[in-house]
């Protein structure tokens, strides 16, 4: 009897554990994660493409919250894709402005876009 008891606890704690697993993968999958969002900043000071843009780039994919960054040296464009309940687009901008001392690049234009 104590084995049947066990038992039954023990599959009702698994059930548990599953739905609530089942539900945080069917989330990540769908991609409609609530605070995902995507910008794109203009960027001033970039003088080459493979040390600037991307220096930018790394620096900007480092932060937490952020899961894409793409630095365009040509069109002088940087497209991150963040959640926004981690990290702000402020804190973003302050980052790509701040790398190298502060000195070198500047974000003069910042869109959100779909």
């Amino acid at each position: 009897m104590k084995k049947i008891k066990y038992l039954i606890a023990l599959t009702i704690l698994l059930s548990v554990v599953s739905c609530k697993n089942d539900v945080k993968i069917a989330t990540k999958v769908s991609g409609v994660e609530k605070g995902i969002q995507n910008i794109e900043v203009a960027i001033e000071g970039m003088t080459c493409e493979i040390g600037c843009a991307k220096l930018i780039e790394s620096k900007i994919h480092k932060l937490e919250g952020v899961t894409v960054s793409k630095v365009d040296f040509e069109n002088k464009i940087g497209k991150i894709t963040f959640d926004n309940t981690i990290i702000l687009s402020e804190e973003i901008v302050k980052n790509i402005t701040g790398i190298a001392g502060g000195e070198l690049y500047k974000v003069t234009d910042i869109k959100t876009i779909k």
